[in-house]
């Protein structure tokens, strides 16, 4: 046996005290290696996670405004499309897919309902064209999201979450304007819509409002 090995069984206070300082090293590595997070603070992981409905309740109010602001009465939008849709589009519509989304706003008298979607009277329409009114409970589609054209794919992680945003503005219009109103007894009442739909058909709109007041 060498003089070393026999040295080195002969102290274990020595390897103790090795033992020890070698665990002190990798303490130290770990800590200068190891970040604190703040909760709350721009690196806590949890801020970075989408909620639905905190995004409804920061976003709808800006879409609102939006909408109201660049909507141009149904009349006029109905007379355009039937001139020149391509034109009409360009002028009144948001590129939205297969349709742009178009803001309107319009009076009329409410006429049947089926699963909260009305169909609505308005002076100045031609016959042919049928407007629609969804109520809810359910609100379908993402006009709301497709709106303004200021809510893009590239806001988000994900599908899932561009999807969710959508669902979260329907959300949140139906506690801010919709639950204001007994949407369970219009037929007969005339209303006062401010709202977006889809042009697919120019011959049926479906409006989904920001604003309904009843007269």
């Amino acid at each position: 046996m060498s003089a070393k090995a026999t040295a080195w069984q002969a102290s274990p206070g020595l390897r103790r005290v090795l033992a020890g300082a070698a665990a002190l090293v990798l303490l130290g590595a770990m800590a200068l290696d190891t970040k604190v997070i703040k909760i709350g603070s721009a690196g806590d992981v949890r801020n970075a996670v989408f909620s639905a409905a905190d995004y409804g309740k920061s976003e709808f109010p800006k879409v609102q405004a939006d909408v109201e602001a660049r909507a141009a009465d149904a009349a006029t939008v109905a007379t355009a499309i039937a001139k020149d849709r391509a034109t009409a589009e360009k002028e009144y519509g948001v590129p939205a897919g297969v349709g742009p989304v178009i803001s309107v706003k319009f009076t009329g008298v409410v006429g049947e309902g089926k699963s909260g979607i009305y169909k609505v009277a308005v002076d100045g329409l031609p016959d042919t064209l049928t407007v629609r009114v969804q109520t809810g409970p359910a609100i379908n589609g993402t006009e709301l999201r497709d709106a303004t054209g200021k809510i893009t794919f590239g806001q988000f992680t994900n599908q899932i979450e561009y999807q969710d945003a959508g669902s979260a503005l329907n959300n949140e219009m139906k506690k801010e304007v919709l639950a204001k109103v007994d949407t369970s007894d219009l037929t007969g009442k005339t209303i006062a819509v401010v709202g977006v739909f889809k042009l697919v058909n120019p011959k049926s709109w479906l409006v989904t409002p920001v604003r309904l007041d009843v007269k």
